[in-house]
């Protein structure tokens, strides 16, 4: 029994929570089914800019999550979480 050993890479990349979403999915159809990805959390990392800000990255991620969630895109003032009883 003789068994052939190919060649194996590992790589090691900080890939944004965001731009994960379907990585696994896209790399097994780019390679044929042939790469393995496993993917661990690593560190948290503060994402610069303001999320009231539409124009801002932070405000885009902010954006594209509400409309992904069925939300409203303007995030609600603080008014509408407060108790009224």
């Amino acid at each position: 029994y003789k068994r052939q050993y190919q060649r194996r890479v590992h790589g090691k990349c900080y890939l944004p929570v965001q731009e994960s979403f379907g990585f696994t999915g896209e790399l097994r159809q780019a390679t044929g089914g042939q790469a393995f990805p496993q993917c661990v959390f690593d560190h948290w990392q503060i994402f610069e800019g303001d999320v009231f800000d539409p124009n801002s990255q932070p405000g885009a991620v902010i954006a594209h999550t509400r409309k992904r969630k069925g939300l409203k895109l303007e995030i609600p003032s603080l008014d509408n979480f407060v108790d009224k009883l």
